[in-house]
């Protein structure tokens, strides 16, 4: 079998794996988000006769409508990343029109896609021609999959985890580590490791706490999906809901994963949050909710679209700006971590409120990642999903404990024994 790696070797963003056998199958396809306002999309694959994805986020699943304009592959995963990755990629759609960009697909495309989809519960075998293929829990938001595929006449295993989290977050559950021949496993965090998660929600509240009672807005940028309905949850543990607001995409999110609730561990826990926090309905509530001291949980995440655009360039005395998330290199995040003016309409505006970095990531640490590889133990192992200088140090290491591994780039042609 002959891998093509489209996208998301040696960079974060735009996930995309071609598989060349007999039939052609395609792991994610999707888009990244930088600095610009068109996103990025993969290499073209040609033909593709199936497709797996792993999950929702907009850069595994937001170049997806674009297959289905020559071909049309059926497409498997769970049900709210069916349900969840529409949202996102219609989001798209509307940020293309308010800054006059023509979309790279049309809603039909989009429409063929969710048509030629076919979800599956996580441990049911799905049967494509020659391949058995099953969807394990990865951990990382709901609806996330481990993909095991396997090929009766050869007997082998090939596994790749997408995004995945073995230490389990206040929504989610632990990944399944599933046992593989093959490995392509994500290298986000292959040289950092995550804060303790109870040290790490302490010290969080804390400050989100002293922001408000000195009378500040807690300015809380997160993705739409996974990210806001977990930070929402841990602020209404800690009896902050009742000033906590939230805008943008993250309610719809809530409402997919609240439809699915046998995808999320605490599910009770996100019931009640999303039940007792304030919704912002309408422009005018945004200005209400920063006149009061508040926590206000909003999308974007890095910064780069969204509501948050509105609040961040009208924060209070007092206010504070919490990221919660990975900031890609280029993104107005990226820019505010790095004390840079931040990019808005063609405007510069530099942040005078403070910013505070949090860890809540939903990607695997260091230990994370050789813990899976140990666990699952392959003979060899594709490391992606991450910049060139965390796929290079994964690969060495793994490397020097007798693993047969590789951090492949952009384009290239892997062949392995499948």
């Amino acid at each position: 079998m002959e891998i093509q790696f489209l996208g998301g070797a040696g960079e974060v963003g735009r996930s995309a794996f071609l598989l060349k056998d007999t039939k052609n199958i395609l792991l994610d396809y999707g888009a990244k988000v930088s600095a610009g306002i068109t996103p990025e999309f993969p290499l073209v694959p040609g033909r593709v006769d199936a497709c797996v994805v792993s999950h929702a986020h907009f850069d595994h699943t937001g170049a997806l409508p674009m297959l289905y304009n020559q071909y049309l592959p059926v497409t498997f995963g769970t049900k709210p990343t069916m349900e969840l990755a529409e949202l996102l990629i219609e989001d798209s759609f509307s940020i293309s029109k308010k800054n006059n960009v023509r979309p790279k697909f049309s809603r039909t495309m989009v429409n063929n896609l969710m048509r030629k989809y076919v979800p599956y519960e996580y441990h049911s075998q799905i049967d494509f021609s020659e391949y058995a293929m099953t969807l394990y829990d990865a951990g990382h938001i709901s609806g996330s999959a481990v993909t095991l595929i396997e090929k009766a006449r050869s007997n082998r295993r090939f596994v790749y985890t997408g995004d995945f989290k073995i230490d389990p977050q206040t929504l989610q559950g632990s990944a399944e580590v599933v046992k593989s021949d093959i490995l392509m496993i994500e290298s986000t965090y292959a040289t950092r490791s995550h804060p303790d998660r109870q040290k790490l929600v302490k010290s969080f509240v804390e400050d989100v706490k002293a922001t408000v009672e000195n009378g500040g807005t807690a300015l809380v940028p997160c993705f739409a999906v996974g990210r806001a309905q977990e930070i929402v949850s841990i602020l209404y543990q800690n009896g902050l809901i009742d000033c906590t607001y939230m805008d943008g995409m993250a309610k719809k999110a809530a409402e997919i994963m609240m439809r699915n609730p046998e995808f999320t561990k605490n599910k009770q826990l996100l019931l009640s949050a999303m039940k007792n926090a304030n919704w912002i309905e309408e422009h005018g509530d945004r200005d209400a909710a920063l006149s009061v001291p508040s926590v206000i949980v909003t999308t974007a995440g890095m910064l780069n679209g969204g509501p948050v655009l509105h609040y961040i360039t009208k924060l209070g005395q007092n206010s504070k700006v919490f990221l919660t998330g990975y900031q890609v290199e280029g993104t107005n995040g990226r820019r505010l971590i790095e004390g840079k003016p931040l990019l808005i309409d063609e405007r510069k505006y530099r942040i005078s409120a403070p910013t505070n970095y949090y860890d809540f990531s939903a990607h695997a640490s260091r230990e994370d990642i050789y813990d899976y590889v140990r666990r699952s133990s392959p003979e060899q192992v594709i490391c992606i999903h991450g910049d060139e200088a965390n796929t290079t140090e994964l690969a060495e290491q793994l490397k020097l404990e007798g693993y047969d591994a590789h951090a492949p780039k952009i384009g290239e042609r892997l062949k392995v024994d499948f």
